[in-house]
């Protein structure tokens, strides 16, 4: 008789993964399906179990087959379609909590598309049984479920031979801290040229939970908070000063005199000049 044990080493354990289980859906493609631009302000993972057909990503367009699997971070504009001649059947995972970020990527470091076709049965267990788990939703099917999706992102970043890294979202608390800090900074430098990766470099957060938290601490994304505290300046220039309208531009920190006037109209209803005349009357 042949005995082989294998210890568990415990004091390795790999660090709790915050993320949560929104919603599991399946979805097969039938001629009634319109397809339609959509953003999430959770991730999502796309696994494709049969079919063909596209994926698009903001302005990128790629295409999807059997064992796909599209990785979207947060608040990302896309959508999918299938082709009449093999229909798209999927199963979608929502995940609050979780961003992701490439390794080696400069560009499009808001998805990423991986073929599990050499893993596909332990992908799909783990997929079914969510998804098995979800519809019959029996007692303490919650925590069945969220520990498979722990499981299944180690799982993953096995499998993408660690070209993937998991991003945690902060803490609550943490992530008021750092928007209150990021706020504070556009309101005091918005005249500089910001962006979200500066942000985001700034306060070491993933920059597409970065504007989810943002947007939920403000109201706006960061971007849109940075515009309308230009706006609020320009309007007051305009108010009390005789610079130009290129002059105002130039300070509040606009590429340009005609994006200033776009903005400036689309937030205020009328252009720079017309508002400055109106005020000086």
């Amino acid at each position: 008789m042949g005995n082989t044990r294998y210890t568990i080493n415990t004091k390795q354990l790999i660090k709790e993964i915050n993320a949560k289980l929104l919603y599991v859906t399946t979805s097969r493609y039938e001629e009634d399906w319109h397809s339609t631009m959509h953003t999430h302000y959770c991730a999502e993972l796309f696994y494709v179990i049969s079919g063909s057909g596209s994926f698009i990503v903001e302005d990128k367009t790629f295409l999807v087959k059997e064992n796909d699997l599209v990785m979207i971070n947060p608040n990302v504009e896309h959508t999918e379609k299938s082709l009449n001649s093999s229909p798209l059947e999927y199963i979608v995972l929502g995940i609050e909590g979780l961003a992701f970020t490439f390794d080696g990527e400069i560009e499009n470091k808001n998805y990423k598309v991986y073929n599990f076709k050499d893993n596909k049965q332990q992908i799909l267990f783990f997929l079914t049984i969510l998804l098995k788990e979800s519809e019959e939703q029996k007692p303490e099917y919650e925590f069945v479920c969220q520990s498979l999706l722990e499981v299944l992102l180690i799982q993953l970043i096995r499998y993408a031979d660690y070209s993937l890294s998991v991003t945690n979202v902060l803490l609550s608390k943490k992530m008021s801290k750092e928007c209150g800090i990021i706020k504070r900074y556009i309101d005091s430098n918005y005249s500089e040229n910001i962006t979200l990766d500066s942000l985001a470099r700034m306060t070491h957060m993933n920059k597409y939970y970065l504007i989810h938290a943002f947007t939920k601490y403000t109201g706006l994304s960061p971007i849109n908070y940075l515009n309308q505290r230009r706006i609020q300046e320009g309007k007051n220039l305009l108010e009390t000063t005789d610079y130009s309208i290129g002059q105002i531009s130039n300070i509040l920190g606009f590429s340009s005199q005609s994006y200033f006037s776009q903005s400036f109209k689309n937030a205020v209803g009328m252009p720079p000049n017309e508002y400055k005349k109106r005020s000086k009357n």
